[in-house]
């Protein structure tokens, strides 16, 4: 018998301890080679908590979406509404502020649904664009959001604990590729 396909969904106030958890280990598996032990530790305490997930799922400016499967959450995807940097032109823009999906389910399409369904959460909020920040050292997550039609207009600087790093800011208009 095969097992139930995943389902995305958006997050509810109980799944703000697991959707911590989440958050913490997939942004360290994804950085934590390229940071200091004590960095990545102020940056997951200041940014992953359940009380901060918590809050941000309270958010009315922020949507996060969850990537379930056999109750395990296994990716999320949040966005954000409401801060534009300046070399962005648009009249109603959302954020990707963060994508992540657990590494023993990459390559299986999970981040390729959770940015489907958060673009179609995006257009239906009525945004004409759509931005996010990617870690220049971050070629897999690059190519990634290249795919899905994103390109280059700015940096910004992203800290990373103590270590302010670059981030690419990348762009492209809600609907069709």
């Amino acid at each position: 018998m095969e097992s139930a396909l995943p389902i995305i969904r958006r997050t509810e106030a109980s799944d703000a301890l697991r959707l911590a958890e989440l958050a913490e280990l997939t942004f360290r598996s994804t950085f934590e080679a390229a940071n200091t032990h004590d960095d990545m530790t102020l940056h997951c305490a200041t940014h992953y908590g359940e009380a901060i997930q918590s809050q941000e799922i309270a958010d009315p400016n922020m949507a996060t979406l969850v990537c379930e499967h056999q109750g395990q959450l296994i990716g999320f995807a949040q966005l954000r509404w409401g801060r534009t940097p300046d070399c962005i032109k648009a009249e109603r823009l959302a954020e990707i502020q963060r994508l992540y999906v657990r590494p023993t389910w990459h390559g299986m399409g999970v981040a390729h649904d959770l940015m489907a369904q958060s673009m179609a959460l995006a257009q239906a909020a009525g945004a004409d664009q759509v931005w996010l920040g990617v870690w220049e050292h971050n070629p897999r997550a690059l190519a990634f959001y290249t795919k899905w039609g994103f390109s280059a207009v700015g940096d910004h600087t992203f800290a990373v604990g103590t270590d302010p790093q670059r981030d690419i800011i990348m762009t492209r208009r809600v609907g069709p590729r």
